[in-house]
């Protein structure tokens, strides 16, 4: 025999009978492994397959073999014999579906892939249901946008909801008035809350401030305004008090409703009317214009929302109004979402708690990108947002804008903040993840250094690689959102590993650990005399019974595939050696792993025709110990099993 010779990997259970049965194939590999050629020894187990002799454990190889070499059209075949023989392993069911869709047999793919989703429903591979989204990374991607400035004029009370107006900047607060007397809210026993406005400039001195127009606050709450740009119409929160009419709805409560209130081109009067699409029965507030000032936007808990406060819109029709709309699922959650705001490069500011943020009420951006369609929401990150409420955002075109945040370190319960944009927002983007991984060995849980990573696109195609680290970590960056991928792992002396998978729909990392086991695919492998069968054919434990040194059932199988190897080439010579753990004496375990590698070599000459002149071996005891585990050492059962082992060296003539 030559110093090197190549052999197939396979894991192939049969009997003596059968494998005298291929003569005829066998020889053919046989002058190949004599001629020292590279051998696809897969064709002479495949013949075998093809006659009869179809293992669960035989047809997974089949069919992985060519699945993993994209030839989809036989891993399908041999896939669709496994799931007829009654295999519905969910792995394999999904590797099925993909071979039949790569295949161009769509209807079959479905049908396979709707039996994945009926065992793993939740598996974000079958229909992209489950998000991987890392919204800490995405927030802190997002963060550090903002400088953040204190404002002179919050009050200890609550002072939130800025608007702009003529060179004013607006807002609503209960603090305490000059008049005598003063309403106070039974709610939180603090007086009601009123609008006023303080001149753009000295917002930082907290002087100017004055309540704003006697004929739009009343003795009840006023918040939350929105103004023309021509400064002559004006939308703001009331409670439902209108023309001294104070009412409640069914159960006793005042609802909050939305009022529009009018002056002529002379800036006089200001005219209230309350608007039509109100309801004694719900909350309409906290408006805001559209650009064009054709869309009015508003938060409300009518019945048919989503949440606990949905927004809306409606369109401004002259003195009139449209129907009134949903944002709809992208924008409203089940949770709180209130206080929009639309800027002048069309996108819409909002609070939301149901919207993954960092505690509380975060303030959220999206695009508008046309009627009732919006881009993806983003977090606006630290510092705008933090661990309790942020809310009423507004921002002008140069950066510049005001926000209410009860963060502690405040003046009062809500104060209002000002700030200056430093780097633009994250709104809108080419969706990409990352998907970090780690190749594990999957009987000890140890890395892997030095595995080929392949990432697999939705067709089976690779289109990146990487060499796993010292800690077996790798990485993968760009990959798109939504998107059905593969990370595949390979290495000399084991047997490939894969796992499908799915990106999220928005920005984030997907993780993943790839578990190899010893033995390598089916395939070509040099293997060279001192290389053991165990690892090559990825042989599993030998057990034998306690203090016992027969055959049992399951080892047999195993040295069927040793023997199916010898018959394939018949110039091997096998060296069996037998190894027990260290938890009886030496003598005896030295004497049990003789008796143990002697039955192994008997039943390999009787079973399998072998001539005993190419079998020896004996038994080593506890002298060989692959790990820690020697005498008085406490191990568990798995670190002592390790030592139990049979190898199976290949000697040169």
């Amino acid at each position: 025999m030559r110093q090197y010779i190549h052999i197939i990997i396979a894991l192939v259970l049969v009997s003596s009978s059968q494998l005298w049965a291929q003569e005829n194939t066998v020889e053919k590999g046989n002058k190949e492994f004599e001629e020292f050629a590279y051998i696809d020894a897969r064709e002479a187990y495949l013949k075998v397959a093809e006659d009869g002799y179809q293992s669960e454990d035989l047809l997974k190889r089949l069919a992985d073999s060519y699945y993993y070499t994209a030839d989809y059209t036989q891993a399908a075949k041999w896939y669709g014999v496994l799931y007829d023989r009654g295999n519905k392993e969910a792995d394999y069911l999904y590797k099925y579906a993909l071979s039949l869709k790569s295949d161009k047999s769509y209807v079959a793919s479905d049908q396979i892939m709707e039996e994945f989703i009926d065992i793993k429903g939740q598996d974000y591979r079958a229909k992209l249901f489950f998000n991987e989204r890392n919204y800490l990374e995405e927030i802190e991607e997002q963060s550090g946008r903002f400088e953040l400035s204190n404002i002179g004029f919050n009050s200890t009370l609550s002072d939130f909801a800025p608007a702009f107006y003529q060179g004013r900047l607006v807002f609503a607060s209960n603090r305490s008035k000059r008049s005598a007397r003063k309403m106070i809210h039974n709610w939180n026993e603090q007086p009601f809350l009123d609008i006023y406005g303080v001149p753009v400039g000295d917002d930082t001195r907290g002087k100017g401030v004055e309540v704003f127009d006697k004929t739009i606050n009343s003795k009840y709450h006023e918040s939350t305004a929105v103004f023309t740009k021509d400064g002559l119409t004006m939308y703001f929160t009331r409670n439902n008090y209108t023309k001294e009419d104070y009412k409640e709805d069914s159960e006793g409560t005042n609802r909050l409703k939305l009022y529009r209130a009018k002056r002529t081109e002379d800036f006089g009067d200001w005219e209230v009317e309350e608007l039509p699409f109100n309801n004694d029965e719900y909350s309409v507030a906290h408006p805001t214009l559209s650009k064009d000032e054709k869309t009015l936007y508003f938060a409300s808990d009518m019945p048919g929302g989503k949440g606990l406060s949905d927004l809306y819109k409606i369109p401004v029709q002259g003195d009139g109004f449209g129907t009134v709309e949903s944002l709809g699922d992208g924008i409203n959650t089940e949770g709180r979402e209130t206080f929009p705001f639309v800027s002048e490069d069309d996108k819409i500011y909002f609070a939301s708690d149901g919207h993954i943020g960092l505690g509380g009420l975060d303030v959220f951006v999206a695009e508008i990108t046309g009627s009732n369609k919006f881009g993806e929401v983003f977090n606006l990150g630290r510092p705008i947002n933090s661990p309790q409420d942020d809310f009423t955002f507004i921002i002008k075109k140069n950066g510049l804008g005001y926000f209410a945040s009860n963060r502690s370190g405040g003046v009062g319960d809500d104060d209002i903040y000002s700030f200056k944009s430093i780097r633009p927002l994250i709104t809108s983007r080419v969706c990409v993840q990352k998907m970090e991984g780690v190749v594990r060995d999957e009987r000890s849980d140890d890395p892997i250094a030095d595995a080929k990573v392949f990432l697999l696109n939705s067709d089976g195609k690779v289109i990146d690689e990487k060499v796993s680290n010292y800690d077996g970590s790798f990485i993968f960056k760009g990959l798109t959102c939504s998107t059905q991928y593969a990370v595949r792992s390979q290495k000399r002396s084991y047997s490939t590993a894969e796992k499908p998978f799915a990106t999220g729909n928005t920005r984030g990392t997907v993780e993943r650990t790839l578990f190899m086991k010893t033995g390598n695919d089916l395939g070509k492998t040099l293997a060279e005399p001192g290389s053991d069968l165990v690892t090559i054919l990825g042989l599993n434990i030998i057990y034998f019974d306690l203090d016992k040194d027969y055959i049992r059932a399951d080892a047999a199988n195993e040295l069927r595939k040793v023997i199916a190897v010898m018959k394939l080439y018949p110039e091997m010579k096998i060296d069996v050696r037998s190894h027990t753990d260290s938890r009886s004496p030496d003598d005896y375990n030295m004497d049990l792993s003789n008796r143990r590698a002697k039955s192994t070599i008997d039943f390999i000459v009787r079973n399998g025709g072998i001539d005993s002149s190419r079998l020896q071996g004996r038994g080593y005891g506890e002298t060989k110990l692959v790990n820690r585990c020697s005498n008085g050492v406490k191990c568990s059962e798995v670190e002592h099993e390790l030592n139990r082992r049979s190898e199976f060296i290949i000697v040169a003539n």
